[in-house]
């Protein structure tokens, strides 16, 4: 489907007519085209294409009634207009302004009202002013932040409500922090926490109710931690352990005089 088989609209649904619009000079010299780029339309894809071609002009529609009009125009706006934007009341304004910002602008939205913005606001700072975002009330936005926080700061996030985010803390926490996740209520993240222990620690979990990390467990563990799980009520547990422990058995034997 191409942009010139429908009606051109503006954003209330009336038809754009082009003989009363203020660009009618820029029209007649290829400035603008109707139903392709055009600010009155009601398409994004053809305000976008109006202010690529007249970026010039996006300063004076940061006002305009129009939400998808002042959003695309802060894209090309003059940036000391767009902080009076922080606080425009369509979040695809307030995020197109910020991210054009400098960072301290971004601290402002940390408690933004809408998700979105608060989860890409997230991708623009760092260190301790990301602190703040790690108890957000959305966990997607505390999904972001457990990626991206350092991790030597992911302390406060271990015990965090949703699994998924003590998932990515797991893999990303200090060595040392593991064994204080390795009794996480959920299996999966204990499982991650398993996964990253070191066979001389690994052992310590080798009681765990999820067969999976018992499997890591009889998998990696010190072959000396093994005997309990040669017997275990899982197959695969089993075999592993046992198929471990003959290998060391066999070794030893053929090393004796």
């Amino acid at each position: 489907m191409t942009d010139d088989i429908d009606e051109a609209r503006d954003w209330r649904g009336d038809q754009v007519d082009c003989s009363g619009c203020a660009h009618l000079a820029l029209n007649a010299g290829g400035g603008c085209r109707i139903r392709h780029a055009c600010v009155n339309d009601r398409y994004a894809r053809r305000i976008d294409r109006f202010f690529n071609w007249n970026p010039g002009l996006a300063d004076g529609y940061l006002g305009h009634p129009h939400f998808e009009v002042r959003a695309i125009a802060a894209k090309s706006a003059n940036l000391f207009l767009l902080p009076p934007l922080l606080g425009d009341v369509d979040e695809t304004v307030r995020w197109n302004a910020v991210r054009r910002l400098p960072k301290r602008y971004a601290l402002r939205l940390r408690g933004d009202p809408h998700r979105e913005v608060r989860m890409r606001v997230a991708t623009l700072i760092d260190g301790d002013e990301l602190l703040p975002m790690a108890s957000d009330q959305d966990y997607y936005v505390r999904l972001v932040v457990a990626r991206r926080l350092a991790p030597l700061l992911l302390g406060r996030m271990i015990n965090d409500e949703e699994a998924e985010v003590r998932r990515v803390v797991a893999r990303r926490i200090p060595d040392e922090w593991l064994l204080g996740m390795s009794s996480d209520r959920d299996a999966a993240v204990r499982l991650e926490v398993a996964q990253r222990l070191s066979p001389d620690r690994l052992a310590l979990m080798r009681h765990d109710p999820d067969w999976r990390i018992r499997y890591e467990v009889a998998s990696r563990a010190m072959v000396g931690e093994l005997v309990g799980l040669a017997e275990d009520q899982d197959e695969l547990v089993r075999e592993v352990a046992r198929s471990r422990v003959a290998v060391r058995l066999e070794r030893e034997t053929g090393a004796s005089p």
